[in-house]
Protein backbone atom coordinates (compact mmCIF):
# COMPACT_ATOMS: atom_id res chain seq x y z
CA UNK A 1 0.00 0.00 0.00
CA UNK A 2 1.40 3.42 -1.46
CA UNK A 3 0.02 6.88 -0.47
CA UNK A 4 -0.31 9.59 2.30
CA UNK A 5 -0.28 9.33 6.15
CA UNK A 6 -2.33 7.57 8.28
CA UNK A 7 -3.36 9.36 11.46
CA UNK A 8 -4.85 7.27 14.13
CA UNK A 9 -7.00 8.83 17.06
CA UNK A 10 -8.11 6.52 19.73
CA UNK A 11 -9.53 6.58 23.12
CA UNK A 12 -11.81 4.79 25.53
CA UNK A 13 -15.58 5.89 24.54
CA UNK A 14 -16.16 9.20 25.60
CA UNK A 15 -12.91 10.64 25.41
CA UNK A 16 -13.62 13.25 22.64
CA UNK A 17 -11.83 11.98 19.68
CA UNK A 18 -14.84 11.90 17.24
CA UNK A 19 -14.66 15.98 18.71
CA UNK A 20 -11.33 16.14 17.98
CA UNK A 21 -11.59 14.02 14.48
CA UNK A 22 -14.15 15.81 13.23
CA UNK A 23 -12.07 19.57 14.14
CA UNK A 24 -8.90 17.89 12.16
CA UNK A 25 -11.29 17.14 9.23
CA UNK A 26 -12.54 20.87 8.67
CA UNK A 27 -8.92 22.26 9.07
CA UNK A 28 -8.25 22.43 5.37
CA UNK A 29 -4.15 23.07 5.44
CA UNK A 30 -4.10 19.14 7.17
CA UNK A 31 -5.70 17.57 3.41
CA UNK A 32 -7.17 15.13 5.55
CA UNK A 33 -10.20 12.66 4.51
CA UNK A 34 -12.19 10.19 6.80
CA UNK A 35 -11.44 6.67 6.86
CA UNK A 36 -15.63 5.26 7.53
CA UNK A 37 -15.35 2.25 9.43
CA UNK A 38 -16.75 -0.79 8.86
CA UNK A 39 -19.14 -2.30 11.95
CA UNK A 40 -21.31 -5.34 12.66
CA UNK A 41 -23.48 -3.84 14.90
CA UNK A 42 -26.64 -2.09 13.94
CA UNK A 43 -26.84 2.07 13.79
CA UNK A 44 -27.81 4.60 16.78
CA UNK A 45 -29.89 7.20 16.55
CA UNK A 46 -29.55 9.16 12.83
CA UNK A 47 -26.17 7.16 12.17
CA UNK A 48 -26.00 7.13 8.12
CA UNK A 49 -24.29 4.31 6.08
CA UNK A 50 -21.10 5.47 4.62
CA UNK A 51 -20.88 8.11 6.28
CA UNK A 52 -20.29 7.54 9.79
CA UNK A 53 -19.82 3.53 9.24
CA UNK A 54 -20.72 0.25 6.14
CA UNK A 55 -22.42 -1.13 8.57
CA UNK A 56 -22.27 -4.87 7.61
CA UNK A 57 -23.99 -7.96 8.42
CA UNK A 58 -22.02 -10.42 11.03
CA UNK A 59 -22.30 -12.99 8.40
CA UNK A 60 -20.29 -10.60 5.61
CA UNK A 61 -18.10 -8.96 7.73
CA UNK A 62 -16.73 -12.50 8.96
CA UNK A 63 -16.20 -13.18 5.45
CA UNK A 64 -14.25 -9.78 4.56
CA UNK A 65 -11.99 -11.21 7.68
CA UNK A 66 -11.40 -14.50 5.52
CA UNK A 67 -10.96 -12.50 2.18
CA UNK A 68 -8.49 -10.29 4.08
CA UNK A 69 -10.48 -7.10 3.10
CA UNK A 70 -9.75 -5.29 6.37
CA UNK A 71 -6.33 -3.41 7.48
CA UNK A 72 -7.26 -4.15 10.73
CA UNK A 73 -10.38 -5.03 12.41
CA UNK A 74 -11.70 -6.36 15.97
CA UNK A 75 -14.65 -7.58 17.68
CA UNK A 76 -15.19 -4.80 20.57
CA UNK A 77 -17.86 -7.00 22.04
CA UNK A 78 -19.24 -9.96 21.55
CA UNK A 79 -20.21 -10.22 17.93
CA UNK A 80 -19.88 -6.59 17.62
CA UNK A 81 -17.06 -6.29 15.01
CA UNK A 82 -15.36 -3.02 13.89
CA UNK A 83 -12.62 -2.52 11.37
CA UNK A 84 -10.65 -0.87 8.81
CA UNK A 85 -11.02 -1.28 5.12
CA UNK A 86 -8.35 -1.61 2.52
CA UNK A 87 -9.98 -0.20 -0.29
CA UNK A 88 -11.48 2.83 1.72
CA UNK A 89 -7.96 3.98 2.54
CA UNK A 90 -7.23 3.06 -1.20
CA UNK A 91 -9.78 5.32 -2.36
CA UNK A 92 -8.71 8.27 0.32
CA UNK A 93 -5.23 8.10 -0.99
CA UNK A 94 -6.68 7.99 -4.74
CA UNK A 95 -7.57 11.28 -3.87
CA UNK A 96 -4.43 12.90 -3.05
CA UNK A 97 -5.03 13.14 1.16
CA UNK A 98 -4.00 11.81 4.17
CA UNK A 99 -6.59 9.40 6.25
CA UNK A 100 -7.28 9.98 9.44
CA UNK A 101 -9.26 7.25 11.81
CA UNK A 102 -11.51 7.62 14.62
CA UNK A 103 -10.80 3.93 15.67
CA UNK A 104 -10.81 1.69 19.51
CA UNK A 105 -6.91 1.48 20.82
CA UNK A 106 -6.39 -2.15 19.54
CA UNK A 107 -7.50 -1.60 15.87
CA UNK A 108 -4.93 1.98 16.39
CA UNK A 109 -2.10 0.23 17.77
CA UNK A 110 -2.25 -2.56 15.37
CA UNK A 111 -2.47 0.06 12.25
CA UNK A 112 0.68 1.71 13.89
CA UNK A 113 2.62 -1.39 13.72
CA UNK A 114 1.95 -2.37 10.12
CA UNK A 115 2.73 1.41 9.21
CA UNK A 116 5.28 2.51 12.06
CA UNK A 117 6.62 5.34 9.33
CA UNK A 118 3.50 6.63 7.98
CA UNK A 119 1.44 6.40 10.95
CA UNK A 120 0.80 9.02 13.96
CA UNK A 121 -1.00 7.43 16.65
CA UNK A 122 -2.34 9.60 19.21
CA UNK A 123 -4.57 8.92 22.35
CA UNK A 124 -7.23 10.61 24.03
CA UNK A 125 -7.15 10.84 27.47
CA UNK A 126 -10.56 11.91 29.40
CA UNK A 127 -9.26 13.44 32.77
CA UNK A 128 -10.76 10.95 35.07
CA UNK A 129 -13.31 7.57 34.71
CA UNK A 130 -15.80 9.86 36.69
CA UNK A 131 -15.36 11.80 34.18
CA UNK A 132 -15.96 9.75 31.32
CA UNK A 133 -18.87 8.11 32.87
CA UNK A 134 -20.72 11.41 33.24
CA UNK A 135 -19.62 12.48 29.30
CA UNK A 136 -21.12 8.94 28.47
CA UNK A 137 -24.47 9.29 30.69
CA UNK A 138 -25.03 12.53 28.85
CA UNK A 139 -25.37 10.98 25.27
CA UNK A 140 -28.32 9.52 26.14
CA UNK A 141 -27.76 6.67 23.94
CA UNK A 142 -26.99 3.93 25.69
CA UNK A 143 -28.43 1.86 28.92
CA UNK A 144 -26.59 1.88 32.17
CA UNK A 145 -25.63 -1.88 31.77
CA UNK A 146 -23.87 -0.71 28.42
CA UNK A 147 -22.14 2.63 29.88
CA UNK A 148 -20.79 0.14 32.65
CA UNK A 149 -19.32 -2.13 30.15
CA UNK A 150 -17.97 0.66 28.37
CA UNK A 151 -16.41 2.36 32.17
CA UNK A 152 -14.76 -1.21 32.63
CA UNK A 153 -13.31 -1.52 29.28
CA UNK A 154 -11.93 2.28 29.67
CA UNK A 155 -9.35 1.18 32.34
CA UNK A 156 -8.05 -1.58 30.03
CA UNK A 157 -7.59 1.02 26.87
CA UNK A 158 -6.54 3.46 29.57
CA UNK A 159 -3.29 1.22 29.96
CA UNK A 160 -2.41 0.82 26.61
CA UNK A 161 -1.80 4.47 26.15
CA UNK A 162 1.96 4.55 26.51
CA UNK A 163 1.87 3.08 23.61
CA UNK A 164 1.06 5.52 21.59
CA UNK A 165 3.28 8.17 19.92
CA UNK A 166 1.40 10.88 21.74
CA UNK A 167 -1.26 11.38 24.63
CA UNK A 168 -3.69 14.05 25.02
CA UNK A 169 -5.71 14.86 27.72
CA UNK A 170 -8.75 16.58 26.91
CA UNK A 171 -9.26 18.13 30.55
CA UNK A 172 -9.93 21.44 28.09
CA UNK A 173 -11.34 20.90 24.27
CA UNK A 174 -9.88 23.96 23.28
CA UNK A 175 -6.16 23.21 24.41
CA UNK A 176 -7.59 19.73 22.81
CA UNK A 177 -7.89 21.04 20.02
CA UNK A 178 -4.77 23.35 19.43
CA UNK A 179 -2.61 20.41 20.51
CA UNK A 180 -4.19 18.26 18.27
CA UNK A 181 -3.78 20.44 14.98
CA UNK A 182 0.04 21.06 16.03
CA UNK A 183 0.45 17.39 15.98
CA UNK A 184 -1.30 16.55 12.78
CA UNK A 185 0.73 19.57 11.13
CA UNK A 186 4.15 18.70 12.45
CA UNK A 187 3.54 14.92 11.46
CA UNK A 188 2.57 15.65 7.99
CA UNK A 189 5.30 18.37 6.99
CA UNK A 190 7.67 15.11 7.99
CA UNK A 191 9.43 12.95 5.51
CA UNK A 192 8.68 9.24 6.02
CA UNK A 193 11.43 7.92 3.87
Amino acid sequence: MKGGKLIVFSAPSGSGKTTLVQYLLKQKDLNLDFSVSATSRKPRGDEKHGENYYFISLKNFKKHIKNGDFLEWEEVYRDNFYGSLIAEIERIWKLGKNVIFDIDVVGGLRIKKKFPEKTLAVFVKPPSVDELKIRLKKRKTESEEKINMRIAKASIELATAPQFDYIIVNNNLDDALIQAHDLVVKFIAEDDT
